[in-house]
């Protein structure tokens, strides 16, 4: 199988293309580096079935080329992390939506199967938890910019509907919750790489607001497992799934198991939502999937433990500092 990954480079890509290229096969990895990194896929560069371009989705003529040579299309190119969807809405906004356009419109011309990676931020204030992928999306005022990244997903699952309906175009739509492992970067406020990092450096543990609020970590690989059975199963076609853990933490307790499992004496400190992003801004409390869909279609039910992650998480920061001073030292000494 031929397998398009948009955003290849990026966190959750890369782990999908290297699981991908682990079986045998041929992947197609388009990226303009926004957010992703060469480094997260310079070790599959040994496989001669996987091809890289740096390029944006609005390369249009590179888009259907890769799109026709593609079997399935997984579409998870968007604006990534809080802090980064309130420094720069216009941005988010338009890569999550135009760049969806763009994708849906090559793949029509085909048929090809389309993945297109949404987000639990849908479901924005909805406080019935754990979440059905039926439920209402309640969202926030337009005079909140951060309810930007949550209306254009959403956005873009009507849309991914839609050619489903109209033109009979298959789309899977995936809905993920809090995904975490190594190669995430802390860069746009991703919450366990940063409070991982400041541990190992012995910094204070930032915590957004009181820490009461809750969330639910999906290590990277239950989610790579649960989006390849889905493109795989034609039950899936024209659904939208929760993908996630269902294993409810507070930040607050978050914080002190990282610092439990790193060994680190840092303080945890508290910061308020206002000095952490911008005044008024809004968070939901919890934040939990149902599952029930996903093993239903296909079998499976996400189960790594968080110590687990979190020491994955760990090992792969303490390895890249390692490098990363290594390669300072050398440089040095050859100046």
């Amino acid at each position: 199988m031929v397998y398009l990954i948009t955003g290849g480079a990026g966190f959750i890509g890369s782990h999908l293309a290297e699981r991908l290229l682990e079986r045998g096969d041929q992947v197609l990895l388009m990226d303009n580096l926004s957010t992703g990194s060469m480094e997260n896929i310079r070790h599959l560069k040994k496989y001669d079935r996987m091809h890289y371009f740096l390029e944006p989705l609005e390369n249009r003529q590179l888009l259907a080329e890769l799109v026709d040579e593609a079997d399935v299309v997984f579409h998870l190119a968007a604006a990534v992390g809080v802090k980064l969807i309130v420094e720069s809405p216009v941005r988010t906004i338009e890569t999550n939506v135009n760049g969806t356009q763009m994708v849906l419109e090559a793949a029509c011309r085909k048929r090809k199967l389309v993945f297109a990676a949404s987000t639990s931020e849908v479901y924005g204030k909805n406080t019935n938890v754990p979440f059905h992928e039926d439920a209402d999306l309640v969202l926030g005022p337009t005079t909140k910019g951060r309810w930007s990244y949550a209306a254009s997903k959403a956005l873009d699952e009507f849309l991914a509907l839609s050619y489903w309906k109209e033109k009979r175009l298959p789309v899977v739509i995936a809905r993920l919750f809090n995904t975490v492992g190594p190669r995430q970067t802390g860069r746009y406020g991703m919450v366990l790489p940063n409070f991982v990092r400041q541990a190992l450096e012995g910094a204070p543990i930032s915590v957004y607001g009181t820490g009461q609020q809750s969330r639910c970590f999906c290590d990277v690989r239950d989610a790579v497992e649960a989006l390849l059975r889905l493109s795989a199963t034609d039950k899936a076609v024209g659904e939208v799934v929760n993908v996630g853990n269902d294993h409810e933490i507070s930040i607050e307790n978050l914080a002190l198991l990282v610092k439990e499992r790193t060994g680190s004496s840092s303080p945890i400190e508290h910061i308020p939502y206002d000095q952490a992003y911008e005044p008024g801004f809004e968070d939901m409390f919890r934040r939990v999937p149902c599952l029930e869909k996903l093993e239903q279609l296909t079998g499976f039910r996400p189960a790594a433990k968080l110590p687990e992650i979190i020491d994955r998480v760990a090992a792969y920061q303490g390895r890249k500092k390692e490098f990363v001073g290594a390669s300072r030292e050398a440089a040095n000494t050859a100046a």
